[in-house]
């Protein structure tokens, strides 16, 4: 990957931005990408729309979500200890024992998820699963009082962790899910900068999919594009304890994903895949057998329906601080798009 894109994916997944709280990730997004779209605008939802090839035909919509799961402040106890609410889907136990980053209005402060000590439990408390309500943020003052003086109420949180590189093109970070998205959405119009193609495209880095597709939701129905395609991750089952049976056979480094099923347009899914073959890329296919819990869900249902595809890189460890992709699958998503969007005309029907 080129320095300056591996950069920038860096500084999207370590800034902090949960859904409803994307306004820093969003930032990073319009600055880079301003150089190679003919307009970025933002909207009232915080959705950030990137505008390649004004004028197109026909309209095409690009969607990566901006938001993370994190937390919330929502009680200050009289000792000073910050108690939380969850902004997403937690698995309470991985939050025990995390450091975080509270965003407030001053900047980003330190602090701790703690928990009472193995040492102090009985043998039934050890056996309890955390629980998100029961844990605190610790950052290292005394009183409410002057917890008071650097945190407010609703002031949103984040865990406090830097990418890392593992081996090979593998890295692991904190939201890859969904900024490698977000990434992609940039990445797409840079690839295609300069050439010519029919379509008018609008990259769109969405917000608070994690909870509700909310930024989706709008910015399709103000998008109006008759067709579109959703990034996002997908769980891999290349790790130990995953049940192929019930998910699939997904791998990393074996290419992006592409979605089938009653959420997926089929024309679009066949667009798709000879973009794949004729640029040589590899690529896998998932079963949705429903709604795919993504941002297609609401481009597929917007207004009167938008031709949608699902284009997603396989994970490991979703909704963790180590969630862990290959960066091949990623820049192979993007070369797919991009080789999807030059076969794109103003006379190609997406009628199943």
């Amino acid at each position: 990957m080129r320095d300056d894109s591996l950069n920038f994916l860096r500084r999207l997944v370590e800034t902090g931005g949960p859904s409803g709280y994307e306004q820093s990730v969003q930032r990073c997004y319009r600055e880079y990408v301003a150089s190679f779209a003919d307009s970025v605008t933002i909207d009232c939802t915080g959705n950030a729309n990137a505008v390649a090839n004004s004028g197109g035909s026909p309209r095409l919509m690009l969607a990566g979500h901006a938001d993370e799961i994190g937390l919330q402040v929502r009680y200050i106890s009289d000792e000073g200890f910050i108690y939380f609410a969850p902004i997403g889907g937690w698995d309470a136990e991985i939050a025990v024992g995390q450091r975080v980053n509270i965003h407030t209005s001053a900047g980003d402060l330190s602090g701790v998820i703690g928990k009472r000590a193995i040492h102090l439990m009985d043998a039934a408390d050890r056996k309890k699963k955390s629980e998100l309500d029961k844990l605190w943020i610790d950052i290292g003052v005394s009183s409410r009082e002057d917890a008071e003086k650097l945190v407010a109420i609703a002031d949103p949180i984040t865990i406090q962790v830097p990418m890392i590189h593992l081996q090979g093109s593998r890295v692991a970070a904190k939201s890859f899910d969904n900024r490698m998205a977000v990434w992609m959405c940039a990445e797409v119009l840079r690839l295609l900068h300069g050439e010519a193609y029919a379509a008018e495209v609008h990259s769109v880095s969405t917000t608070m999919e994690e909870i509700g597709l909310r930024g989706a939701h709008t910015s399709a129905y103000g998008v109006d594009a008759p067709v579109g395609v959703a990034f996002d991750v997908t769980h891999s089952t290349d790790y130990p304890d995953v049940d192929k049976r019930k998910i699939g056979d997904i791998r990393l480094g074996r290419g992006p994903v592409l979605s089938r099923g009653p959420n997926i347009n089929p024309r679009v899914l066949d667009l798709l895949i000879a973009a794949a073959e004729d640029e040589g890329l590899p690529y896998q296919l998932e079963a949705a057998n429903r709604g795919t819990g993504t941002d297609a869900n609401a481009m597929q249902l917007s207004r009167a329906g938008m031709a949608t595809g699902l284009v997603s890189v396989p994970l490991r460890y979703m909704h963790t601080p180590t969630e862990t992709l290959d960066l091949d699958d990623l820049e192979n998503a993007a070369r797919l798009v991009a080789g999807f969007i030059r076969k794109v005309t103003p006379e190609t029907s997406f009628t199943p």
